[in-house]
């Protein structure tokens, strides 16, 4: 029998042989992902990145990983340009359907706003927040969402 390894500290080869195997398996099981990165930055007027989105497409899915909009910048309709940007991007390469998650009463505001919709939420992640999925279904694209 296989033995166990607890650890804190990881090597970037182990970390990228599970990455790697799942993968593999998971082509085999459902297909290949075409992962690919997605970001939309906003520069200041010094061409510096001062926030954006970060995120990718697989499986006909755009995910949005992180999403900041600096101080200065909120309450602009930044985050729904943001979000337009790479719904967008991610429309024209045949994705579907979007989702993004946040523990932030105002980023859920927002994705409302855009016409996303609460799929799920985990209680008191992190304490004392709820963290809240959301989904949408991509203009010009057929509804994910079946009969819902």
């Amino acid at each position: 029998m296989a033995s166990l390894e607890l650890t804190a500290t990881p090597s970037p080869d182990d970390l990228a042989l599970i990455g790697n195997e799942l993968t593999a398996f998971n082509h085999a099981d459902v297909g290949l992902a075409d992962r690919r990165a997605l970001a939309v930055l906003i520069r200041d007027e010094d061409s510096v990145v001062i926030g954006g989105l970060s995120g990718y497409t697989a499986w006909g899915w755009l995910f949005t990983q992180l999403l900041f909009v600096p101080e200065s910048q909120r309450g602009k309709g930044v985050a729904g340009r943001l979000l337009a940007t790479a719904e967008q991007e991610a429309a024209e390469r045949g994705c579907h359907g979007a989702w993004i998650d946040t523990f932030s009463q105002d980023a859920l505001l927002a994705y409302l706003k855009q016409g996303y919709e609460i799929f799920g939420a985990l209680p008191e992640f992190p304490k004392g927040r709820t963290r809240t999925f959301l989904r949408k279904a991509l203009s010009g694209q057929p509804s994910p969402f079946g009969g819902e």
